[in-house]
């Protein structure tokens, strides 16, 4: 055998056991990819169950107040040919601060019956509560009240025991106690306990937040936003006004 027919040989079996290992490789790589997909299509046919339980979780556990109007969003209060919306957080001390200011002057058109006020209870400031989710509570209670006939009432107790931002809110405990005086019973105090309409409280504040609001108090005279010079709350005499603007 030459030494040239030797090499040839020699040079096609190199060349045969490349290829050979570069189909091992191809393989590996192939089988590894198809590993990679069926982990992830896996991990992402779980993640989607997580979620879809957790959507219908929360599906099942919403309770909407009877009393409910506007979509079940919202407490009407008055008969008056003007609308106002009032979309309100009640550890919000700007919304605490319009009650204050301009609470007597909400109550005195409503009495006079020139506006119809539906409240809005929202939950976006839960995170400075420190984990004890104030807002969605009292806006959980705040429902519970309504469907006892007495929101308005504990709406107003509500402001007038508001707890500081950053801290803790009110116990159950203490929202139902504060049911307690102005006149609701048992079935308040279980609605409290058991978080009857804290699920409410949050698809309340999904509607809020679809309809293209994110700050409270936020308020509608008639369909329009009513706010202060350079986006402030506004004064009574500018709430009044647009009231009066609006055909009231």
């Amino acid at each position: 055998m030459s030494k040239t027919a030797a090499r040839q040989r020699a040079n096609a079996r190199r060349i045969v056991e490349q290829q050979k290992a570069a189909d091992r490789r191809r393989r590996v790589t192939l089988w590894t990819t198809v590993a990679v997909v069926l982990v992830l299509v896996i991990a992402g046919l779980v993640g989607w169950s997580q979620f879809s339980n957790q959507q219908s979780d929360t599906a099942a556990k919403l309770v909407t107040p009877s009393v409910a109007v506007d979509q079940g969003t919202a407490f009407k209060v008055g008969t008056g040919p003007v609308q106002v919306d009032l979309y309100e957080d009640f550890q919000c001390p700007i919304c605490n601060e319009f009650e204050h200011s301009t609470g007597a002057t909400v109550a005195q058109l409503v009495s006079q019956h020139k506006i119809t006020v539906f409240y809005h209870p929202v939950s976006i400031l839960d995170r400075e509560s420190n984990g004890t989710e104030y807002s969605t509570r009292s806006a959980g209670a705040a429902a519970a009240a309504a469907e006892g006939g007495k929101f308005i009432e504990y709406h107003n107790a509500l402001y007038q025991n508001q707890p500081a931002e950053g801290s803790d809110g009110l116990t159950n405990a203490q929202l139902i106690d504060l049911g307690k005086t102005v006149g609701l019973g048992t079935a308040f105090a279980n609605a409290v306990n058991n978080k009857t309409y804290d699920a409410w409280a949050a698809k309340a504040t999904d509607t809020f937040s679809a309809r293209g609001y994110n700050g409270t108090p936020t308020i509608l005279v008639a369909g329009k936003v009513v706010q202060g010079p350079n986006q402030t709350l506004p004064t009574t005499a500018v709430f009044t006004q647009a009231v009066t603007q609006a055909g009231a």
